[in-house]
């Protein structure tokens, strides 16, 4: 029998834990201190997280998509400390350095479509995101953007205008950037015209046609920007016509079709990118979380004669050296070591284990993913679908309390995202499934 993966040693959290809160709540601005869970990391090995207080944890949320080849990958740590040793900063539009440059041309290959490309490099998906609407801006000459509902881009103020939720994100920010136009998004479960799919003609995409009509002139919008998998909104994955009907939209109009793909991709949905599931290629990719495995990085990468249309892009910090090689570790890794084709069996566990888990408990109303990357959206009736907020935050304490660290998503606070580190072993799978099947079947009664 093999030994279990998670050992709670304290009560939850632990004394050394609360200590550490108390000394965060004198000294660390409270917009910071928003954390769900009270726990405190000391250090982390591929899928498992051990506290200040000696506790270990099994990961299912990747510190939130970035660690989708685990913490302290060796190949990644190793990389890091090789280049911190030759070259730590120059600042890249001062003096130029290799990582940056090989960075670009991997991406290059490895995205979507078989025209040229360029790339630029920036340090939070909030930058990238910001940086794509410039570039989208200066090469269509238009100042308008389309975003949708239940996004969400980061957090600066610009990405902030794009996000689809209210709370608890822009309460107290505005007011925000102009010339911005949001539309519903593909959510099936919900939709918001109240239709079934694939009954509905995909109402979704012919509203964004009437809106260019009563909404926005088409001929002023500058880009269109969507997560193919909607993160932070609920885990929505949209029926297949519809990522390639806005493909269609922007083609019509001239507009550049930018994909989100902070968080979706490095192979979190089973393939390097979630767009390859619908079978689109955006004008521009942007990148960031699993880009680096933890390094602060992200990019943009698209066509080159739009990327090139802006003019000074970048900061002091973009492509940090350091950062660089750590990706440039990710991709190596990803190819050496097989990643996406190991991750099948795990997408095998993860199906079957969930299925088996929504047939035999009520409070699962919606089950929806991908090989990889699943959401569970609670709800109080299957009919009715109001959700379970309070239920959720009580399942997923359930679930820290037995040594399982797992996160919530949506507007309604009732969708617990699963998106375990790609290396994680079956063994450490299935532990945590047992723990999330437990905390689900005590809390829904």
């Amino acid at each position: 029998m093999k030994e279990r993966s998670v050992k709670i040693v304290t009560e939850i959290p632990g004394e050394k834990s609360r200590k550490l809160k108390e000394i965060a709540e004198r000294y660390v601005a409270s917009g910071s201190m928003y954390s769900m869970f009270p726990i405190m990391a000391a250090e982390a090995k591929g899928a498992i997280i051990k506290d200040v207080d000696g506790n270990s944890y099994i990961d299912f949320y990747a510190g939130v998509g970035v660690l989708n080849l685990g913490h302290c990958h060796p190949k990644i740590v190793e990389a890091a400390k090789a280049q911190a040793e030759k070259l730590v900063h120059t600042c890249f539009g001062s003096v130029m350095h290799e990582p940056f440059i090989r960075v670009a041309e991997r991406l290059s290959k490895i995205t979507p479509g078989k025209f040229p490309k360029a790339t630029a490099l920036f340090n939070s998906g909030s930058e990238a995101i910001e940086n794509s609407i410039k570039i989208s801006r200066a090469y269509t000459k238009r100042p308008a953007v389309i975003c949708f509902d239940y996004a969400f881009h980061g957090k600066t103020l610009l990405a902030t205008s794009l996000g689809g939720t209210v709370k608890p994100l822009k309460m107290g920010y505005g007011p925000f950037v102009p010339e911005i136009y949001r539309f519903p998004v593909a959510y099936c479960y919900r939709c918001p015209f109240g239709l079934s799919y694939p009954d509905c003609s995909m109402r979704c995409l012919e509203f964004i046609k009437q809106g260019f009509l009563t909404t926005v002139d088409p001929e002023q919008v500058a880009a269109l920007v969507i997560e193919p998998v909607i993160g932070e909104g609920g885990y929505i994955f949209p029926p297949k016509e519809f990522l390639p009907g806005l493909q269609e939209i922007c083609r019509e109009h001239g507009i550049v079709f930018i994909l989100d793909e902070v968080q979706s991709g490095f192979g979190r949905t089973g393939k390097m990118f979630a767009c390859e599931h619908w079978g689109v290629v955006p004008d521009l990719m942007v990148m960031s979380k699993s880009l680096a495995n933890g390094f602060p990085l992200s990019a943009v990468t698209g066509r080159k004669e739009i990327m090139n249309a802006a003019g000074i892009l970048g900061g002091t910090f973009v492509g940090h050296p350091v950062s660089c090689a750590a990706a440039l570790a990710v991709l190596d890794t990803f190819e050496e070591e097989r990643i996406l084709q190991k991750a099948q069996r795990m997408a095998e566990i993860m199906r079957s284990r969930l299925g088996k888990m929504y047939q035999r408990i009520p409070l699962i109303g919606d089950l929806r993913g991908i090989d990889t990357a699943w959401g569970i959206e609670l709800v109080r009736d299957r009919k009715t679908k109001e959700p379970a907020t309070e239920e959720t935050k009580r399942v997923l304490n359930e679930c820290l309390r037995s040594g399982l660290i797992a996160i919530k998503a949506g507007v309604y606070g009732n969708v617990i995202r699963i998106i375990p580190p790609l290396v994680i072993t079956e063994e450490q799978l299935n532990e945590g499934f047992d723990i999330l099947e437990e905390a689900l079947t005590r809390v829904s009664g």
